[in-house]
């Protein structure tokens, strides 16, 4: 888990590297005197400052720069398509969330770690260099995902030229792209999962009536049908074989 965990971190601190380097090259030249490096060097108060700060926004820019949103999502609306409130918890959601998304970030993680963390522990790069190697299996992953028409918005918002490869796009643009594409694609999946459910308590709801059997709830009878025809339709299976096929 540990090696899953680090390169993923350091991906997100790419990232975070990434923004004040182009702000930095937009501005106007800083005065002369002491840099910034050396300032942080010199200052340790400054240095837990900086650290802490990357920590607070860590957490949120690898759930974006991940598959973990997408995942979660449709299983929060699998639950509501079923009609089912509680079941299964919030806790296991998030949970199977969280591995399914190390799973499918496997071979982008292992990247990473061989091309920017192990040389970094080894001493043969420093903290700079280790997050622009991490920034090229980042970047190609986000690229896969994102749609072409999420991407422009933000290249158009910042009047970035038109990328020739996906390494020139810049992460500021990719990851809320890469994000955006991620949901509308949840989505999706979540009107597909909708379907044969609203179908059934259509079916239910009808009979019902039909019958005059008004003050029998539609879904005390619609629930265990589409309990089991998800059971029969090995729908769990399902449901995670294309959230980890799915980009």
């Amino acid at each position: 888990m540990r090696r899953l965990i680090r390169p993923l971190g350091l991906g997100a601190l790419a990232f975070a590297l990434s923004v004040p380097q182009r702000a930095l090259a937009a501005s106007p030249p800083l005065p002369s005197g002491p840099s910034i490096s050396h300032a942080l060097q010199s200052n340790p108060q400054i240095t837990l400052l900086a650290l802490l700060s990357l920590l607070a926004i860590l957490p949120g820019v690898v759930l974006l720069m991940s598959s973990f949103t997408r995942i979660v999502v449709v299983l929060s609306l699998l639950r509501t398509a079923l009609g089912l409130n509680q079941v299964p918890p919030s806790q296991v959601i998030i949970g199977l969330a969280l591995f399914l998304t190390f799973f499918t970030m496997a071979p982008t993680l292992t990247k990473v770690e061989n091309t920017a963390m192990a040389p970094y522990l080894a001493g043969k790069i420093n903290l700079t260099q280790a997050a622009t190697r991490a920034q090229v299996p980042v970047k190609a992953f986000l690229a896969r995902g994102t749609r072409q028409q999420d991407l422009q918005i933000f290249l158009s918002a910042e009047g970035a030229p038109a990328p020739k490869s996906p390494q020139d796009v810049p992460l500021s643009a990719l990851v809320p792209a890469y994000t955006i594409s991620q949901l509308t694609l949840a989505f999706e999946m979540g009107v597909l999962l909708f379907v044969p459910f609203v179908i059934i308590d259509f079916i239910v709801a009808s009979v019902l009536m039909a019958l005059g059997m008004l003050m029998v709830p539609p879904t005390l009878i619609s629930l265990p049908l589409k309990l089991l025809l998800f059971v029969l339709m090995d729908g769990w299976g399902l449901v995670v074989q294309t959230l980890i096929t799915s980009r």
